[in-house]
């Protein structure tokens, strides 16, 4: 299911890249942006991971130079019956993490050094676990993908304003202005359409995961409360890689509403909540105090 997913977004992607070289260029535009998207689509499907993690400057580390987060990695992945990915660490302050890849024996997951330093480890666990169910879903190359192809959306919307259509193209400056403005706005829907399920089944998978819905709950609010302060500049740079994100990183410019593809994350707490408690899991003591212990996965 989550393979059709994909190839039902590269046919509706490569059709809106169709249209946007209609109204720009009449038919021969269209022809080249249908060649160009074609050849985005094999290489997104090939690179767009790599793609990723070096937009977000991430360097991977093992057991030698992060060997708490590689070993957490190694035991969830382990609990969750599924080949262990690769581990990032990106340079930045606000906490967050992503995980990306084609398929469970080809992903990665990627930890910001803010959420390292502020959350403690069980909260780090609960994200971790919630990454690696986007894994286990398959939903990375989904979320890979769309970031790549709507980024490439957004970049030639913002460079439509150096290209005239043709004489004989009849949509003109109207055709012109309705590419610049739907386009974004196109890619942020199918973002929004992903994003959205994704996120309650991964938490609720990502729960299972550690073994403690809690941990992941108490983690979605630290995260919230800390991106909302602390910016993100390389992700402000490059919004269309926002749904890919635990929590939405981008809160610093105009433009960030059109990427907002997370559901709320009071309701996602709330959800976490209720299977803890239909779990019989007490919700305290809060993660990172004396009382609460190691974890399954320790």
């Amino acid at each position: 299911m989550s393979t059709l997913r994909t190839f039902i977004l590269l046919a509706a992607l490569t059709a809106l890249f169709g249209v946007i070289g209609l109204m720009l260029a009449g038919e021969a535009g269209m022809l080249i942006a249908l060649l160009l998207a074609g050849g985005m689509n094999i290489f997104a499907w090939w690179n767009s991971d790599r793609m990723v993690l070096r937009m977000h400057g991430a360097v991977e580390v093992d057991e030698r130079t992060a060997p708490d987060l590689v070993a957490m990695v190694r035991g969830l992945a382990q609990r969750a019956d599924m080949p262990m990915p690769k581990v990032y660490i990106i340079e930045t302050d606000q906490p967050n993490a992503f995980a990306t890849g084609r398929n469970p024996e080809n992903a990665a997951v990627a930890a910001t050094t803010g959420l390292l330093r502020r959350l403690p480890r069980e909260e780090i666990a609960g994200v971790m676990a919630h990454e690696l169910a986007h894994i286990r879903n398959r939903d990375t190359l989904i979320m890979t993908i769309t970031a790549t192809l709507a980024g490439a959306i957004s970049l030639l919307a913002n460079f439509a304003i150096f290209f005239r259509g043709g004489r004989d193209n009849p949509l003109g400056i109207i055709g012109l202005l309705a590419m610049m403005i739907l386009a974004p706005l196109a890619a942020g829907i199918v973002q929004m359409a992903i994003s959205r399920t994704r996120e309650y089944e991964a938490d609720r998978l990502g729960a299972e995961i550690c073994g403690q819905p809690m941990w992941l709950a108490s983690a979605l609010e630290r995260i919230e409360g800390l991106a909302a302060r602390i910016d993100n500049n390389v992700a402000e740079r490059n919004p269309a890689t926002a749904h890919m994100f635990i929590i939405n990183p981008l809160h610093a410019h105009a433009h960030d509403k059109l990427f907002s593809t997370h559901p709320a994350t009071a309701n996602r707490v709330a959800a976490l909540r209720e299977m803890a408690r239909t779990s019989g899991i007490t919700p305290e003591p809060r993660p990172g105090s004396a009382a609460s212990g190691r974890g399954p996965w320790g």
